[in-house]
């Protein structure tokens, strides 16, 4: 079985009981869409961390987000082939999984393009009180181009789109709290994400960031809830 959910910022008690609850298997696999939060601390926390997630009877699919490092700066990760492509695994923990943002995978029957990172809204904060920021959390140059590429080499059609922020026509205004004192708010990945929903042919599109469980025509944005990844 392959699922899907929202961010989790290291937090995975709801990922331990939807475990135990459906009783799932290492080679069951669960999709997060983003800020899985792993690899948020760069210390024994987050050693701890991965110990205790390599526990977990699944698969943690984790595209990446705004409030994690990226796994390709972080020792231990190395390369290997998974799910149709080629994957970080850091080989102590086998089952958390990271897929190279930009990249096409197979999922179950599915052929999907991921694409991960958002700008952080509270990074000012986050700076302030001199906690983590990631000055790669959104896409470079070179991951939209290697995106690009992927959905060409596809014929830009897709089953389904994984990634963490959304395009900027689909961002779900209304149900966002208001930012505050933050002016200034980069959306520059939602407008390139933007060009991209206009050249694509998809099924669905699947997003993370906002933390909100809301669907409207083919999005979905997660936080709490788990689905079937069916599309």
């Amino acid at each position: 079985m392959i699922w899907i959910t929202g961010d989790k910022h290291g937090d995975f008690a709801e990922v331990e009981a939807f475990c135990r609850e459906w009783r799932t298997r290492p080679s069951d696999v669960l999709i997060l869409l983003g800020d899985a939060g792993i690899n948020y601390f760069q210390d024994a926390r987050a050693l701890a961390l991965k110990q205790h997630l390599a526990q977990l009877p699944i698969t943690l699919f984790c595209i990446h987000g705004n409030h994690e490092a990226r796994p390709e700066t972080v020792a231990g990760y190395e390369l290997q082939p998974g799910f149709g492509g080629q994957v970080y695994v850091d080989p102590r923990f086998p089952n958390q999984v990271f897929p190279v943002d930009g990249e096409l995978y197979t999922l179950g029957r599915q052929r999907v393009l991921v694409i991960g990172g958002a700008y952080s809204v509270d990074k000012f904060y986050r700076l302030l009180n001199h906690w983590a920021w990631f000055e790669d959390e959104q896409p470079s140059a070179e991951i939209r181009a290697r995106a690009e590429a992927a959905a060409a080499r596809a014929n830009w059609q897709v089953d389904a789109v994984l990634s963490h922020t959304c395009p900027l026509s689909q961002v779900p205004r209304e149900k966002l709290p208001p930012l505050g004192s933050q002016v200034e708010l980069d959306q520059s990945t939602e407008k390139w994400l933007e060009t991209l929903r206009e050249k694509l042919t998809f099924g669905h599109w699947f997003a993370g960031h906002y933390h909100i469980d809301y669907a409207v025509e083919n999005f979905t944005f997660l936080f709490h809830q788990f689905l079937v990844f069916d599309v």
